[in-house]
């Protein structure tokens, strides 16, 4: 049973994370038709008597077998555009938090409210706790509301990072001289584990991303204690 759960998507915490599970299912039912048709017309032609052997000609079968791939792809592709443009709309943020990426740590910046900079490091082991996480813990985390649409600009000060948490289905990279962006709408609260995705030096698995979410009264009692 582990070794299927380490296999799944992590748990959806975004609209667009889900609308990315529910494509890798259809398009995953697609490939067990195709893999069940072709495996059974295999055996059909291992197991027969080879009665069509000196066949040459099958106009309507070769029709077939060429529109039929075509409608596959287009089943896959429409869906798939859709969701790709869904990644890329974000419509009125409310919030607005800037993420550049160092080697080999991350700093946040919250300029919507006050001006609260702070870096994320990775905690290392001989500070960590019961309950923290090896690898994966920060003594700054990002605190964000749910169900509040945030927008997050990344860059990078040295070489090209990437921002990247799987239960949000957000990745974006963090370019030298470049403000990329991604939208993030927080369906639940709680803690929110990624790292870095583009191998960006040696200690690249070192910069962890952890961010906390919480209600919209908690967010603003963060602000004003911080």
């Amino acid at each position: 049973m582990n070794t299927w759960l380490n296999l799944s998507y992590q748990d959806a915490v975004s609209p667009n994370m889900e609308e990315l599970i529910i494509l890798n299912d259809h398009a995953l039912m697609i490939l067990i038709i195709i893999t069940t048709v072709v495996s059974y017309m295999i055996l059909f032609m291992v197991m027969n008597k080879y009665t069509n052997r000196f066949l040459f000609e099958g106009q309507m079968i070769e029709l077939l077998w060429t529109m039929l791939p075509a409608v596959m792809l287009i089943f896959i592709a429409l869906p798939s555009l859709r969701i790709l443009y869904m990644l890329e709309e974000i419509s009125n943020p409310i919030i607005t938090i800037k993420a550049v990426g160092h080697q080999w740590y991350w700093s946040y910046e919250y300029s919507d409210f006050k001006k609260i900079e702070f870096d994320s490091y990775m905690k290392p082991t001989i500070d960590l706790e019961q309950s923290d996480i090896r690898l994966l813990d920060v003594d700054n985390m990002l605190v964000l509301p749910f169900n509040i649409q945030t927008r997050m600009l990344i860059t990078s000060s040295d070489v090209i990072h990437s921002w990247t948490i799987p239960s949000l289905g957000l990745k974006v990279d963090a370019s030298p001289g470049r403000l990329n962006q991604g939208c993030i709408n927080l369906l639940r609260p709680g803690l929110f584990f990624g790292q870095c995705s583009e191998i960006c030096g040696t200690n690249h698995s070192f910069m962890p991303i952890l961010l906390y979410s919480v209600d919209l009264k908690q967010f603003l009692t963060w602000l004003n204690n911080y």
